[in-house]
């Protein structure tokens, strides 16, 4: 690993860590970009969990002290996570890297085109009373556990999906699915990384001074997206997906 390599590399897990705190999607900026600098498949991978996790850690504390998480909905959400995004990990691990790295190539621009397409038109404001809990109880543990097995597999999209489902399935405000996805995101990104470092799969050495740039990232992104709301939410995801799979294309042809 070379200066000119690690000069690539942490600008864009700063821009992935303030995208992915407002929309989502940061893992399709910092996934690609630790597979550019050289890293095999698992250790991109599993490094990426690192330091994803680290600065969605922050933005989860900043989101909370802004009162923009749904308890009820991220509670059990988290717990059907934790389980999924196991699964996930393991599944990944158990594949050979040329299997990885082409299956890889298909779910980046898969993911884009996934979350560009989906479009959640209801933003009204979340009332428990409108819902059952018990059936947003068990609609959150779903959404957690499948979004947690994608994310332990393969992670970019996961808090895009996750607010896209919670505005348009459970009718939660922009910024309160956003910061509901933060928590969840990162209990699926923890139960990931545990199995990534049992697997000795995660290069710290490149990780933990990444994950400072993460964190940067994550703390003005979730400070920007409390104070705009939707105005800054909606536009983000969108026009960097765009970019994004314009470039993957580009990239695959």
């Amino acid at each position: 690993m070379n200066l000119k390599d690690l000069i690539v590399l942490y600008p864009l897990i700063f821009l992935a860590g303030f995208v992915d705190s407002i929309a989502g999607g940061g893992g399709l900026i910092s996934l690609p970009a630790y597979l550019f600098i050289g890293l095999p498949s698992h250790n991109a991978l599993a490094t990426n969990k690192l330091s994803s996790t680290i600065g969605t850690i922050f933005s989860t504390l900043r989101y909370a002290k802004g009162r923009a998480i749904v308890y009820v909905v991220a509670v059990p959400s988290v717990i059907g996570s934790l389980i999924g995004s196991h699964i996930g990990a393991r599944l990944a691990l158990v594949l050979s890297d040329s299997v990885l790295k082409v299956i890889l190539a298909f779910l980046i621009p898969f993911a884009a085109v996934v979350v560009l397409l989906a479009n959640p038109k209801r933003s009204a404001t979340y009332e428990v009373e409108n819902i059952s809990k018990i059936r947003t109880i068990l609609i959150s543990g779903l959404i957690g556990l499948t979004i947690g097995m994608y994310d332990g597999f393969f992670g970019p999209g996961t808090g895009t999906f996750l607010i896209i489902l919670y505005v348009s399935v459970l009718s939660l405000d922009h910024i309160s699915a956003s910061g509901t996805a933060k928590i969840v995101n990162l209990a699926s990104n923890v139960g990931a990384l545990l199995t990534f470092i049992v697997g000795g799969k995660v290069m710290y050495a490149i990780g933990l001074p990444a994950a400072l740039f993460g964190i940067a990232g994550n703390w003005i992104g979730s400070g920007l997206a409390l104070k705009k709301g939707a105005k800054i939410i909606k536009p983000v995801m969108i026009v960097v997906l765009i970019i994004l799979f314009t470039k993957v294309l580009m990239d695959l042809v």
